[in-house]
């Protein structure tokens, strides 16, 4: 069955996700503010700043008018940076209402909002009144929009609280390359998806250092189990960890120079400056906000998160890197699986 479904956000992953849409038979509305990247895409079928050498479907449409993009849509999929998911879900619920529709919502987004501590799914339904949505889901997995673009087999989880729902959205994006699997855990889906960018920065700022295989192995295992500790005190399942949303994204972003989280650790281990790194790479870092918001949110829950403490104090308080590293390995000896 063909839907009508907006997706905002046209960086690299958004206007990914809405070419396998729309060649699934979707009706699809790209929506991106920078008219100059609406009319490339509607004349050239390309979005050359975020993905070179490929060409999108031809019946994928982009807008600049947020409001004709959601117009008569079944679903809505966010795939805006973490940090202004709220203000661009202020702009579409007085739009949902005007317009009188209830879409799904679906988000892709893959961070926790600094100085609230909130997941997306907890932003989308502070910022999108009940009577302007029907429910909202969270997409992710091991899932780099480059490797997507050249046709990789790529799979991924679904999450809702509703497991019809989360069925829904499965269906819109499953294809030959693309497969995709359900799950109601969405607090465990988002933790993951947000923190292992974290022990991103820190894989490529590894590498970037001159460490090896086994460095960078053992960093995204003890990252997992910091990944797992904060995630399970909100009551999400552990078994989420170990799946596509947790050690597969964990994966892939921790070990892909096609991850900007890990090429932004890997210019901070070969000594570049965050300011500079941030400039440089022209895209958003979801990382380094995330830092923050990950750092102070376990100590106000009493977690456990060293890795991601010794990263913030790199980030934010221009600590030594070899030095944070020594500390980590100098810490008093404990059991792995406490």
């Amino acid at each position: 069955m063909t839907e009508k479904i907006a997706v905002l956000g046209a960086g690299s992953w958004g206007s990914m996700l809405a070419n396998i849409l729309a060649q699934n038979g979707n009706d699809v509305r790209l929506w991106s503010y920078k008219p100059s990247q609406v009319e490339e895409l509607n004349t050239q079928h390309t979005n050359s700043k975020y993905l070179k050498n490929f060409t999108f479907s031809d019946s994928l449409v982009a807008y600049s008018d947020m409001k004709a993009a959601l117009a008569g849509v079944d679903d809505v999929l966010f795939v805006v940076p973490a940090q202004v998911t709220r203000s661009v879900a202020k702009q579409v619920n007085p739009l949902l209402s005007e317009l009188g529709i209830k879409p799904n919502l679906i988000h892709a987004s893959k961070g926790i909002e600094e100085k609230t501590y909130k997941r997306m799914s907890e932003v989308l339904s502070e910022e999108i009144a009940p009577e302007n949505r029907h429910s909202i889901s969270v997409i992710s997995g091991p899932s780099q929009a480059e490797d997507v673009a050249r046709g990789d087999i790529t799979l991924v989880t679904v999450a809702s609280e509703n497991l019809q729902d989360a069925e829904h959205i499965q269906s819109l994006f499953m294809n030959d390359t693309f497969r995709v699997y359900t799950n109601d855990d969405i607090i465990g889906v988002e933790i993951g998806a947000a923190l292992k960018n974290i022990i991103a920065l820190g894989a490529g700022a590894l590498v970037g250092l001159g460490y090896g295989d086994n460095a960078k192995a053992s960093l995204i295992t003890r990252g997992l189990a910091e990944i797992s500790r904060l995630g399970t005190s909100f009551g999400a399942n552990p078994l989420t960890f170990i799946g596509l949303s947790g050690v597969g994204d964990l994966i892939v972003t921790a070990t892909s120079s096609d991850s900007r989280n890990w090429r932004a650790g890997n210019q901070l281990g070969k000594g570049q400056s965050l300011p500079e790194i941030v400039e440089n790479m022209g895209m958003v870092i979801e990382g380094v906000a995330t830092t923050r918001a990950a750092y102070e949110l376990a100590k106000q829950r009493g977690v456990e998160m060293p890795i991601t403490s010794a990263i913030y104090h790199v980030l934010y308080d221009n600590a030594d890197i070899k030095e944070s590293i020594a500390k980590l390995m100098q810490r008093q000896g404990r059991s792995e699986l406490s």
